[in-house]
């Protein structure tokens, strides 16, 4: 606003209050003398000759500029009174109040005593002038808008709200004062059955739940405001349901918080995400033992442009690391988070590295220049079915990758490697999975020659024939007594992240469909990716060595359902605007991911939703000489000889045969018993 336009605003004020004031003045007055008339029936006659009318006319000037002293002291000239509610109404109770002991004091310490009569009357009529010229402010402006709605309802969405609570009564405020809402709600829904039949400010409360499908109908509604923070998860998801079977865009309050800073307004309101349907409450982790673990520390995360790695290092660097090393070998992801992390915390210590964990140099040199304390090894290749034409790459960057890793961190002093697993390394029945175990094994393998001190024993793996003879441990002389913590964090699907469903259906809707589910019956757990990454930061702080944590993702979800719920979020319909193909299962790929392996049994942690999986025994020694002879057949590129040595190694290992019954499976009847 310019310097007129702000001069303009506020003469505009102050002549709005200059005629507040002058009303205010002949209403306390008028008032007055209309109790004394009406003390004398109302005859001027009777009230000409009276003494009182004497005195109350001499009592007028001290009388006028007593009350405008104290309605504005009360605040009676700042209010907007187009808002006018229950504070300003308390606050005209409070002035008539202050007034009339004033009046009663004044008029007969200075005149003369007043009839009982006047006095009450006097406040009652001055009480009624006070609200009628306040709240018929509001009155009005209501009618014009009511008026104006009416006239303009086929350029307005129509709105269907969900909550009577306090969040629904201020965000329908919001709707009816605010010009750009372009909206009108027509009705309102509510699970408490003692506000049926009943309105909110002029709109009615039409039933619950279980009517919404049928009011939308009967209303033409085009929108739908879900404004119920405080209901657990489930009941929203349910509720979302039901909504998406209309072909209504919806909105959600997203929490508490909003409702606590009054912030319920319809730009707070957020279209409904994936994770709302996931029917359970967003996971909170207790950020103060991170935050010791974390601040001060130089951390690498290796893979930190992909969806899990960048998520790390957004959370790392909002808890105060020394330095945060990012190496990924994906320049345009490394650039992407590069360029957001200087944006949102300008005083972060940020080294953007690109490289391979394949390439063994370039690690050492990193450790030995950087010499990071703790390590989150994200990188990985990560799709099933690219995996599964390319075995040899998948065990080159998953497996030797984390080989070389941990073996430059170690040899470099490093405090903790933590490795982001998966659930497919569970039982695996594809090579991306199997190789993910094989990352488990080669940690666990780490940690026990450290705590039996045979370091000198782990082999040097290169791909480098110059380096065959350990050329590249010469950091070893430098690291003194080696005392790296190795653990692994196991979970499953993360919603949004890279390779996952959700951008693939979402892309499958814009373009029309179909949308392609693999199987009807075929289930994930899921997690969000901020959930999933703060879970393996907690898990950190409890790392002693060794462990395979396990990260608890609720109950199961078809991936089917997840796809109708897409198209239903989009607006359509399922199987009838937007089709659903079943394509079958893609090679290597499974009906239900296990968290852990039958074996394996889980012990608890501090947090609930962190588990620890008892390690399974294997010959070290054994494995580790496998490994050399894995890499050996890996750089020659010998895909079936992989594949079998892979089977050898890995025990639990079985590629699927997607021929299968599923229905006589044990383990998937049980896991799909669990899903909502």
């Amino acid at each position: 606003m310019n310097k007129d336009n702000r001069g303009s605003a506020k003469k505009k004020f102050d002549y709005a209050t200059i005629l507040l004031v002058v009303y205010d003045v002949v209403a306390v007055n008028l008032a007055y003398f209309l109790a004394l008339w009406i003390r004398f029936d109302c005859r001027f006659s009777w009230l000409v000759g009276s003494s009182y009318t004497h005195s109350f006319v001499k009592f007028i000037p001290i009388n006028s500029v007593f009350c405008i002293a104290v309605f504005f002291l009360l605040k009676m000239y700042k209010s907007l009174w187009r808002f006018a509610g229950f504070n300003d109404f308390f606050r005209i109770i409070a002035a008539t109040i202050i007034t009339t002991i004033g009046h009663w004091i004044g008029i007969t310490l200075i005149f003369e005593r007043m009839l009982l009569s006047y006095h009450l009357f006097g406040a009652m009529i001055q009480f009624a002038f006070l609200v009628i010229v306040r709240f018929g402010y509001r009155f009005v402006l209501a009618q014009i808008n009511s008026t104006r709605r009416s006239s303009e309802t086929a350029n307005e969405s129509r709105i269907m709200l969900i909550g009577a609570g306090v969040a629904g009564q201020m965000l329908l405020q919001d709707i009816n004062h605010s010009g750009e809402s372009r909206g009108i709600v027509c009705c309102i829904i509510d699970d408490d059955n003692s506000k049926w039949g009943k309105y909110m400010d002029g709109v009615p409360i039409v039933g619950g739940r279980n009517d919404i499908l049928e009011n939308a109908e009967k209303y033409n509604i085009e929108k739908i405001y879900i404004a119920i923070p405080s209901c657990s998860a489930e009941e929203k998801r349910d509720i979302l349901n039901i909504c998406q079977t209309t072909k209504c865009e919806l909105k959600n309050l997203p929490g508490l918080y909003q409702l606590a800073s009054g912030d319920v307004t319809v730009a707070a309101m957020k279209p409904v995400a994936v994770e709302d349907l996931l029917g359970r409450e967003p996971i909170k982790v207790e950020m103060s033992e991170i935050f010791r673990q974390l601040s001060g520390k130089v951390i690498l995360v290796t893979g930190g442009g992909g969806s899990i790695g960048s998520e790390l290092c957004r959370q790392i660097a909002s808890h105060a690391p020394k330095q945060l090393i990012i190496f990924d070998v994906y320049e345009n992801n490394a650039y992407d988070i590069e360029q957001e992390l200087k944006e949102n915390c300008p005083g972060l210590n940020l080294v953007v590295l690109i490289g391979s964990v394949r390439d063994s140099r370039k690690l050492h040199q990193m450790f030995e220049t950087y010499k990071p304390e703790i390590v989150f090894h994200a990188a990985a290749h990560k799709h099933v079915p690219l995996m599964e034409s390319s075995p040899c790459e998948a065990i080159k960057n998953n497996a030797i990758g984390t080989y070389k890793t941990a073996y430059a961190a170690m040899m470099n002093g490093c405090k903790r490697f933590v490795l982001i697993s998966t659930d497919k390394a569970v039982n695996p029945t594809n090579i991306m999975g199997a190789s993910k175990r094989l990352c488990e094994m080669i940690i666990q393998s780490f940690d026990k020659m450290i705590q039996q001190g045979r370091v000198d024993e782990l082999p040097v793996i290169q791909a480098h024939v110059e380096d065959e003879d350990g050329a590249l441990n010469f950091s070893a002389k430098k690291a003194g007594n080696i005392c790296t913590e190795f653990v692994a964090v196991r979970f499953g699907n993360v919603l949004g992240s890279n390779g996952s469903v959700i951008p693939l259906f979402k892309k499958q809707i814009a373009a029309g469909g179909p949308v392609k589910v693999t199987h009807p019956d075929i289930i994930r757990y899921f997690m969000t990716i901020p959930e999933a990454v703060s879970l393996v930061l907690q898990a950190e702080t409890y790392a002693k060595g060794g462990e395979i944590f396990v990260l608890d993702m609720g109950s199961p979800m078809k991936i089917d359902t997840l796809a109708r719920n897409l198209i239903k979020q989009s607006g359509y319909r399922p199987d009838i605007d937007i089709k659903i193909e079943y394509t079958g299962l893609r090679p290597g790929e499974k009906l239900y991911e296990e968290k852990l392996m039958a074996e394996e049994g889980m012990t608890s942690t501090p947090n609930k939703l962190i588990h620890i999986g008892k390690p399974i025994e294997f010959d070290t020694d054994k494995f580790l000489q496998q490994l050399k002879f894995l890499m050996k057949a890996c750089f020659e590129n010998r895909d079936e000889d992989v594949r079998e040595m892979v089977m050898k190694v890995v025990t639990t290992y079985k590629p699927a045969d997607n021929s299968n019954e599923v229905e006589k499976d044990s383990v998937y009847k049980k896991l799909a018993s669990e899903v909502h």
